[in-house]
Order: structure tokens, then C-alpha cells, then sequence
């Protein structure tokens, strides 16, 4: 199994005809790949919100399933982090398909086994398992999008990549509604997601290549004469890094990295305090049905797809390469959209479902960029792990609070503190963006480090 999760081994390269039309054609099958296989990812990663309310019917609080739920933001942090170390040096093709099957299981044995809900133990554990294994799924999409895209596009392009998790996520509420109805049973929010996704896995192996290198190729740097200008380029970049190398080199010395990981773990909690609690709350305060709580569920989704390709745009085009002047001002009107989302008196649902599609709208962007930043300040071969360095902080920082401490103080104090934690994690996410500003115009703007290429 080891030696099958290694690199793709490096094929006789190409000459130049061949390795254009190669390019053309593989970029693009490794990309649907990743899109439809990191969409399937959601499918398994987001359902048991939707389960949450059924499970409150059968006598679990809140606080219980939040703490249960915690267990894939905890795992995934971790894995996120660890795995994206062991993905910088594994064959991408494999181990995003591995991940994406057994978090399916996973989901199969809860929806059909009734000991696997039957306490808030063992679906923490479950769903702790099914966190690690979700960790398998960003990191190999960090390193194929820097092995076949080069940096002047690779703002766009990952923004257009990362809409695979709305694309995923939107659909997890039709499906619970399509599984609901067929089977009239609400396990089916659990287990039917997985079968979706034991498909979108082998989906992946079926399309996604590991490096260009292992076609053939040349490097895409040097195939599109475009290199990085966070750091000094060499052909040294094309070789795989040790562990320790990644971990001390490329990512633990590194301030700005560090400074938009503490940013993430706050864009996290807003991301997470709103979407994992939208079904609950939505159903105890705002009186929607299970059907209008899962399609707004699902807008919140979706409606992140047109924000994070504007976001994307904004931070390539106008703000020429810097993230975070964009997020910024998407953080801002993030906020103004809690707020009203908040304030609206029960009875105006068209305002509830307005202001749930103007959050996602605006709280994708920033979360796809943060991840872009961490992918500009390291060399490729690191990618997955400055990427999951970032996650760590996101999911075990600021999922894991909006799963567990929103849950203890909501059924303690009401859902306007779980709000005034979501309010204030917005402004601090601000804060700490702002500080990254002065240094990343100084790193996209500095003559030393584009001659130093």
C-alpha cells in the first residue's frame, strides 16, 4: 500500500508538439477530477447537520451533538495538517480516491447500523474517523493545482476549483430530501450520501493524474514561463522535500503563514457558526420546515460559488496578486449579513433565505483565499502541507468552537450569545487580516525577489 501511494514514478518527457497537446488535454481531465472528486468530499462531510434535528427529536441537546459533531473538525484539522505532509509526498491520483471511499463507509455504517447513533460516544468517534479521512482531500487538490497551474493564473483557477465544495455542499440537502423520500426514513440523510460518494471516488482514479513530470511533461513553470515571485524559484523545487525540510523550512518559520492561520481559525467559526446551525436554528427559532431548511441550507452553498469566483477575479485583477484587501471587504459585508440574519423577526423568511445566500455569498471568498495565500508562500512541493497548516487552525481553532462552544452556549444563554461569538469572530478575522496587508504588498511587489528568479 505504501509503495502505491508514492509519486507517480517520472515518464520519458515529450518533445514540444506532443507536450503541448498533452498539457491541453491532462490539465483539464485533472481538474473535472479534483472538482467532482472534492464535491463528493462535502457529501460526507457536511450530512449529519441535517441529521442534527432528528436526533434532537430522539432526546440528544444540543451541546451533545455539537460535541459530536466536533469530532470531524477536530480530526480534520489534525489530518488536514498531517496528511497534507504525507500527500506532498504521495501519488495524488490515489490518496484523494483512498480518503473520499472509506469516509463514505464511514457514513454507510452510521445510516444503517443503529449502534452507530445510539450515543453521542460513539458518533464522536465515528465521526472523528470520518474527520481524518476527510483530510485526504485537500491537500492532493493543493498539489495537483500547483503541479498543472502556474502562478499568474492560479488565483482564478483555484478559485474556480474551490467552488467544488459548494457544488458538494449545496447538494447535501436535495439529497437528504431525494433519500428522505424514497426511503422515508432519516437515516438516509446519512447513508445515501455515502453510496453518491463511493461513485465521485472512483471517479477520481479513473481521471486525475499526479504530477506532469509522471506524463512526461516539463515542469508547468517552465512549460508556461511563468514562475513564483513569494519566493526564489530553482529547479531544486522540482525535487521531492524530506519531511523535516517541509515542516522547518517552508512552513513552521514562516510569520506570514502564521498570521493567516490565526485569521482562518476566526473566518472558520463564522463559516461554521452559521452553516452548521442553520437547520437547528432555522427550524427552532425562524419555524421552517425540514425541506425550506435543507434548500436554504443548500442556497448558503451554492450562493458561494458567483462570491468566490468574484473574490478570485478581485484578488488576481485589481488587487494584482494580494488576497487580502478582497477578503477584507468580504469579511465586511459578511458581518453586515449575520447581523440582519440575526435581527429578522421570526415570520419574514424571504429575508432569513436572503441573508443565508448573502453570507455564503461572501464567506466562501475569503476562506478560498486564505488557502491560495498559504499555496503562494511555499514551494509546491510543500503546498499541501502550508495549505493544511492553515486548515489545522481553521477546523481545530475555529469549526471545532463554532461546533462545540456554540452549541453549550446557546442551550446555556440563548442563540443571541451564539451570535455575539459569531459577531465577534468576524471582526477579529478582520483584524488579523489587515495585518497581513503591509507584508504581503511589500512580498507581490519586491524587484529583489523577482531577480532573485
Amino acid at each position: 500500500m505504501i509503495g502505491f501511494l508514492k509519486p507517480a514514478a517520472h515518464c520519458e518527457k515529450l518533445h514540444a508538439g506532443e507536450a503541448n497537446r498533452a498539457y491541453a488535454r491532462l490539465r483539464w481531465q485533472v481538474f473535472i477530477g479534483i472538482f467532482i472528486g472534492y464535491a463528493g468530499y462535502y457529501l460526507v462531510r457536511k450530512n449529519f447537520s441535517l441529521a442534527m434535528p432528528h436526533l434532537i427529536e430522539e432526546g440528544y441537546s444540543k451541546a451533545e451533538l455539537g460535541l459530536a459533531l466536533s469530532g470531524v473538525s477536530i480530526a480534520y484539522g489534525l489530518s488536514k495538517f498531517f496528511m497534507g505532509s504525507v500527500s506532498d509526498r504521495s501519488n495524488a491520483r490515489v490518496f484523494m480516491s483512498l480518503g473520499l471511499m472509506v469516509s463514505a463507509f464511514i457514513l454507510i455504517v452510521m445510516g444503517t447500523i443503529p449502534l452507530a447513533t445510539s450515543s453521542v460516544g460513539i458518533m464522536f468517534m465515528l465521526l472523528l474517523l470520518n474527520g481524518w479521512f476527510q483530510g485526504m482531500g485537500w491537500p492532493p487538490s493543493g498539489r495537483i493545482m500547483v503541479h498543472w497551474f502556474s502562478p499568474s493564473e492560479r488565483g482564478t483557477k483555484m478559485a474556480l476549483w474551490n467552488v467544488a465544495h459548494n457544488v458538494g455542499g449545496g447538494f447535501v440537502g436535495p439529497i437528504a430530501i431525494l433519500g428522505m423520500a424514497i426511503f422515508a426514513d432519516w437515516h438516509a440523510i446519512l447513508y445515501f450520501h455515502g453510496l453518491f460518494a463511493l461513485v465521485i471516488a472512483a471517479i477520481i482514479f479513473l481521471m486525475v493524474r499526479d504530477t506532469p513530470q509522471s506524463q512526461g511533461l516539463p515542469s508547468i513553470e517552465e512549460h508556461n514561463n511563468d514562475y513564483p515571485k513569494s519566493f526564489a524559484y530553482s529547479t531544486d523545487h522540482e525535487t521531492e522535500f524530506s519531511a523535516k525540510e517541509i515542516f522547518f523550512k517552508y512552513v513552521l518559520n514562516n510569520k506570514l503563514l502564521w498570521m493567516i492561520a490565526f485569521a482562518n481559525a476566526f473566518v472558520y467559526l463564522v463559516r461554521y457558526g452559521v452553516l452548521d446551525w442553520a437547520p437547528t436554528y432555522l427550524s427552532e427559532v425562524k419555524a421552517f420546515s425540514f425541506d425550506n431548511s435543507s434548500w436554504a441550507y443548500a442556497m448558503y452553498e451554492w450562493a458561494g460559488i458567483p462570491g468566490t469566483l468574484i473574490c478570485g477575479w478581485l484578488s488576481d485583477v485589481v488587487f494584482k496578486g494580494r488576497r487580502a484587501p478582497a477578503a477584507i471587504v468580504f469579511m465586511l459585508l459578511t458581518m453586515i449579513c449575520v447581523i440582519v440574519y440575526w435581527l429578522n423577526p421570526t415570520g419574514n423568511p424571504g429575508i432569513d433565505i436572503a441573508m443565508l445566500i448573502g453570507i455564503g455569498f461572501f464567506i466562501y471568498g475569503p476562506v478560498m483565499l486564505i488557502g491560495l495565500h498559504a499555496l503562494d508562500l511555499a514551494p509546491k512541493k510543500a503546498a499541501g502541507t502550508a495549505a493544511g497548516f492553515t486548515g489545522l487552525f481553521g477546523y481545530v481553532g475555529g469549526a471545532m468552537t463554532a461546533n462545540i462552544v456554540i452549541g453549550i452556549v446557546v442551550d446555556k444563554w440563548g442563540w443571541d450569545a451564539g451570535f455575539g461569538i459569531i459577531l465577534a469572530a468576524c471582526f477579529f478575522s478582520i483584524v488579523l487580516l489587515a495585518m497581513t496587508w503591509k507584508a504581503e504588498k511589500k512580498i507581490t511587489s519586491s524587484p529583489a525577489l523577482e531577480g532573485a528568479i
